[in-house]
């Protein structure tokens, strides 16, 4: 038994909000020529007075976002480079795509920053840079400071995704070990002009978080890295720990700040987030007949802790009409973190599906969906996934033990088994993930 016209609308919404964050349309919405004139926002760039335009980024959604830009301006472009998930392409004329690896850095990732670090230096005040940067960028663009190693780095990534820091926590520290993040790119690029065009997949659009904010001023601290490491007991690899010491003791400097003169001549501008995808969701749900209700798009935490309240929520949309009355859509967006503790598959998105299913087991009319806008849910070749008040029944029908599943981490083969998984594919988006609550 399911609940297949709740399902069926569910992936209809979700489809909704990935369209309204298609990076092509996000880019050409904020970005047009009128002959020599580049408008991007409220501004206007005489293209007449440069004497080279360059593309360079990273992240998810970088070569769809590039793809835009060589529609616009076609051969205006001298070159370029962007650092990509392996599978996340386009066909670009001007500009080089490096595929590299996500969520843990590779060395394809690190030779793809050293080339576009390589193409930024010497550049002139008469040169200017298209900085095209979306989620997934940290990973992406990989250059440990001197005396750390990529191997050093892809354990301290892992060390700080698998403790249940947040991704400003995740950030601060993949900024002071960097030569690039934190501010550090666009002193590269100076004295040359430079737009960044952004996708945001954080909470709250903070510019200094976005792919760790290697366009913008810094707000973190040395200090506050080594908070980050008491906080969670982090036993970070030698040539690390030294570092942080070095730069609380003010023998590394720091990354900069606002105020600094290298920002003097960069325009970063937001073209795509988290509460665009949830609003074109939500005009979906009313056009399919839905009350809707916005959450927030910057719920973070303990995924298992996040599930626990929207299932609270179904309850009461059963029970009362509150907050919204049936038929109702929850909707909600974010980026939740799960504390490993088993050897299992999955991502945050399955496992809040599945810790959902636990606590709306038997209740009808209620479907529950959890996917990644960028179509990757952890280590995983899915989105998400998707629960109703039936997924628990049906699975102890065929033997199997959902609670098992959830400590071990294992959602991706829990609703592999029951054919639940939301496959996309790459989406080249990424503005971190949509959950739907339905109830009929």
């Amino acid at each position: 038994m399911r609940d297949s016209t709740l399902r069926k609308d569910a992936i209809e919404i979700f489809n909704a909000s990935l369209k309204a964050v298609d990076p092509i349309i996000a880019v050409k919405k904020h970005v047009s020529l009128e002959g020599d004139v580049l408008r991007v926002g409220d501004r206007g760039y005489n293209l007449s007075t440069y004497a080279h335009i360059y593309v360079v980024g990273c992240g998810k959604a970088a070569a769809s976002m590039s793809y835009a830009l060589e529609d616009i301006l076609q051969n205006r472009i001298d070159g370029g480079i962007i650092n990509v998930k392996y599978g996340h392409t386009k066909d670009l004329k001007y500009i080089k795509i490096n595929e590299a690896g996500h969520p843990i850095p590779d060395e394809a990732g690190v030779k793809g920053t050293k080339e576009l670090v390589a193409l930024l230096h010497g550049l002139g005040e008469t040169d200017l840079v298209i900085f095209v940067i979306s989620g997934g960028g940290s990973a992406l663009l990989p250059l440990p400071k001197e005396g750390i190693s990529l191997e050093e780095k892809q354990r301290a990534t892992e060390m700080l995704l698998e403790s249940g820091a947040s991704i400003d926590e995740v950030n601060a520290l993949r900024k002071h070990i960097s030569r690039v993040k934190g501010g550090q790119l666009a002193r590269v690029a100076y004295p040359a002009t430079s737009i960044s065009l952004l996708l945001s997949d954080v909470g709250g659009d903070r510019m200094d978080v976005i792919a760790s904010g290697p366009t913008v001023p810094d707000e973190s601290t040395f200090r506050d890295c080594m908070s980050i490491v008491e906080r969670y007991h982090l036993k970070l690899p030698e040539s690390v720990m030294n570092l942080l010491k070095r730069g609380l003791n003010g023998v590394v400097e720091e990354t900069p700040k606002g105020g600094d003169p290298i920002f003097d001549k960069t325009f970063p501008l937001i073209i795509g987030s988290n509460i665009i995808a949830l609003k074109a969701a939500e005009q979906k749900a009313k056009e399919l007949g839905y009350n809707t209700m916005i959450l927030s798009s910057s719920i973070e935490g303990e995924t298992k802790e996040v599930a626990k309240v929207h299932a609270a929520l179904a309850k009461e949309i059963h029970a009362t009409g509150n907050p919204i009355p049936k038929p109702a859509c929850i909707i909600s967006g974010g980026e939740t973190t799960v504390t490993i503790k088993g050897n299992g598959l999955g991502g945050r998105n399955q496992e809040f599906v599945l810790a959902s299913a636990l606590d709306i087991a038997e209740i009808g009319d209620t479907v529950i969906l959890s996917c990644g806008t960028d179509g990757t849910d952890g280590p995983t070749d899915a989105a998400g996934a998707l629960a109703d008040g039936f997924t628990i029944q049906r699975a102890e029908k065929i033997g199997i033990h959902p609670q098992e599943y959830l400590q071990n981490n294992d959602s991706y083969h829990f609703f592999e088994k029951l054919d639940d998984l939301i496959k996309t594919g790459p989406t080249n988006t990424n503005v971190m993930d949509v959950r739907l609550l339905l109830v009929g």
